[in-house]
């Protein structure tokens, strides 16, 4: 589904520091008023991160937490049913922030391969070591989804929902570079045609609202990536290099929405908001894209999600989000 035009000029990606659920969701959503997002808060600890609120959302599946990490296992636990709580704590304090709230509204969830990377077989190899557990973890995902989505309609109901995959570790599953249990090899890298099939597959889930991929990695895959279904793309825009104009070049003009990270998402001076989208700009340029395009065809975000960062660093990067996206609308040249 493509909603190229329609999304607003900044959002955050997903994490905050803290533990306190309606301090982040009054930050996402008095930061954020025309497209706020359901904050992820992974300093509660295991079941509040990625992985483990992920892992809670699935169905008929579910993971417990060993020493190596987020394992699948027969039956809910104490580890699913924290998860689950945390992810009601979190929809509660959204709810109470969205009161009569009409219009886009951000929720994320770890994608199919960033999963299969990271949960744990009962054998200690990631589910990517075998391609039954993906197919079946891909079912899982997309079934938990579609639960979660409608939980979030009925909690929001005047709000249009943008589904967010976390796809940090694709360009390793794509590349054959994530690491055995042992440590001492990798993975086979799985066949781009499978990763594609899966993933739309995952997209299909949110037929009637836009998808957007995330990866703070390197070589994001944008052509893959866009015949998903992806309507937009985000990632770190510090990361691209010219290699990956192309790609840019030919999603932006197939109508799909780019995902700016240009603010940092640890402490540190922050630029002039002018300052901080000057290299959209130059890209820009470089590709010989019409200027007037840019406010259409870009949404500014953090670079990554902001876990890391401490509360008050997170709440002047969100301001600074608006101002940079700001900035862009009133002199793309």
């Amino acid at each position: 589904m493509n909603d190229t035009l329609h999304f607003p000029p900044a959002t955050g990606i997903g994490s905050l520091p803290g533990t306190d659920a309606r301090e982040a969701a009054k930050a996402a959503t008095g930061s954020f008023e025309d497209f706020p997002h359901l904050p992820e808060l992974p300093a509660r600890g295991p079941g509040a991160d990625m992985i483990g609120r992920t892992a809670g959302l699935l169905v008929e599946l579910y993971a417990r937490v060993e020493p190596s990490g987020w394992r699948i296992g027969d039956r809910p636990g104490r580890d699913t049913r924290r998860a689950r709580s945390w992810l009601g704590e979190d929809l509660d304090a959204l709810e109470e922030f969205t009161q009569g709230y009409e219009g886009l509204l951000k929720v994320q969830a770890a994608g199919p391969w960033t999963l299969a990377a990271s949960l744990e077989l009962r054998n200690g190899e990631a589910a990517l070591s075998d391609p039954g557990a993906c197919r079946d973890l891909a079912a899982s995902l997309a079934e938990g989804l579609r639960l979660h989505l409608d939980e979030v309609r009925r909690r929001v109901p005047g709000a249009r929902l943008v589904l967010q995959l976390d796809e940090p570790s694709l360009t390793a599953v794509l590349r054959g570079q994530v690491r055995t249990a042992s440590g001492y090899r990798t993975h086979r890298a799985v066949d781009r045609q499978v990763v594609e099939a899966t993933l739309r597959d995952v997209v299909g889930v949110h037929d009637d609202g836009p998808v957007v991929v995330h990866s703070c990695a390197p070589d994001v895959p944008f052509a893959l990536l866009r015949r998903a279904g992806a309507a937009a793309v985000s990632f770190d825009f510090s990361l691209l290099t010219e290699r990956d104009d192309e790609a840019i070049g030919e999603a932006v003009e197939a109508g799909t929405r780019l995902f700016a990270g240009v603010v940092p998402g640890t402490d540190g001076p922050l630029s002039d908001p002018a300052g901080s989208v000057m290299g959209v700009r130059t890209l820009w340029r470089r590709l010989g894209l019409r200027t007037g395009l840019l406010p259409e065809a870009v949404t500014v975000t953090p670079a990554c999600g902001l876990a890391g960062a401490s509360p008050g660093y997170a709440r002047s990067v969100y301001a600074h989000c608006v101002r940079a996206a700001r900035s862009l609308a009133d002199n793309p040249e």
